[in-house]
């Protein structure tokens, strides 16, 4: 099977709420049937909300021009995108990275761990998240200097996991520890499980499709010593009270998908509940916060 996509079509437009944005997103769904639709809250800071759908073959155009109007919505802008073969383009761009004692790595580079490290392969064909990202990146720095000072092993859960690389890190410190890593989309829960597979840590990572911790297997192996979620400010703040819930007293969260100047906010949101801040990680224009519950 070839890893060559063939061309394909992207619509993209923004709203001011995520009402609207939603609304939209189901509209597009109903009438013009694209293969996908995201609905996202934008992280530039700007409080928009971005719509996505995706074609196999060219858009209706006086469609999308209509559901934008209806609801208030920008134009959408449609561009082609061209066949390509991902997973080269992702090999050849690509490289390990080192966040302390961890090593993230694409099968194409095996033969460049160095001594002494956590290895962490995440395969080129599933790269979201593999640590290349400040966020991802962050999140692994702030769980080394936990691990530095001193952090006792003890339950670990992956909200918004993606590849499933946090809870890994966690699964491959702490072998005799409950992981669990979770994802709202069962693509993503896919991916993890055959990173979670491939690292031979199926014993030790289990991963779950749940929209924050509503999942009963995260209700099983409450309270945490640790959870992690890189996700964004919105989902970080909403979540805040259920994260507290299942947070052990004393337990750490490690929160990421900030941009640097949101970071302030959910600290905030999460004081309200019962965390302290213990540090504070900027990665480029992406920060990460270690928290410890009261």
């Amino acid at each position: 099977m070839s890893d060559i996509t063939p061309a394909s079509w992207t619509a993209l437009t923004t709203l001011r709420t995520k009402a609207q944005a939603e609304g939209l997103g189901d509209a597009l769904e109903e009438t013009l049937e694209p293969d996908g639709v995201g609905v996202f809250e934008m992280e530039d800071g700007s409080g928009l909300w971005e719509v996505g759908a995706y074609f196999a073959d060219a858009p209706d155009d006086t469609g999308l021009a209509l559901l934008a109007a209806a609801f208030g919505a920008k134009p959408f802008v449609i561009s082609e995108v061209p066949p390509t073969d991902w997973v080269a383009h992702v090999r050849r761009d690509l490289h390990p990275v080192e966040a302390g004692r961890f090593f993230v790595y694409g099968s194409h580079d095996a033969d460049r761990i160095p001594d002494g490290r956590v290895a962490l392969l995440i395969e080129a064909a599933m790269a979201f998240g593999t640590g290349h990202h400040g966020t991802t990146q962050g999140c692994l720095l702030a769980f080394e200097t936990l691990l530095a000072d001193g952090l006792a092993p003890g339950s670990t859960a992956d909200i918004g996991a993606g590849t499933a690389v946090l809870a890994m890190a966690a699964a491959k410190i702490w072998p005799d520890t409950a992981v669990i890593a979770s994802d709202i989309d069962m693509v993503a829960v896919e991916v993890a499980q055959a990173n979670v597979d491939v690292n031979d840590l199926t014993a030790r990572v289990e991963c779950v499709e749940a929209a924050g911790f509503d999942h009963p297997r995260l209700a099983a192996l409450a309270p945490y010593g640790l959870i992690f979620a890189n996700i964004l400010k919105g989902p970080l703040i909403d979540m805040a009270p259920d994260l507290a819930a299942h947070a052990a007293r004393g337990g750490y969260a490690i929160l990421s998908g900030l941009l640097n100047p949101q970071g302030d906010e959910v600290v905030a949101a999460y004081d309200a509940v019962g965390f302290d801040m213990v540090r504070r990680v900027e990665v480029g224009d992406w920060t990460t916060l270690s928290l410890r519950r009261r």
